[in-house]
């Protein structure tokens, strides 16, 4: 059970981290609404990433994979 929530501290953190390294690469050089934007695309893609590392484990510990 601590495994599990450790594994969603750590995404959430993520995603926290991947949306401020957005905004401080480019805060100010585009349009807020362009800015807002690239941080969702990006948080977006990152909690893709997440979800299959999530599924991975997941069929690993089944043994299907």
């Amino acid at each position: 059970m601590i495994e599990i929530l450790i594994y969603i501290l750590a995404a959430i953190s993520g995603l926290v981290i991947a949306g401020f390294a957005v905004h401080m690469f480019i805060g100010g050089l585009v349009a807020p609404n362009t800015e807002y934007q690239l941080i969702a695309l990006v948080c977006f893609l990152i909690a893709c990433a997440i979800g299959y590392m999530v599924w991975d484990v997941v069929e690993r510990r089944k043994g299907t994979k």
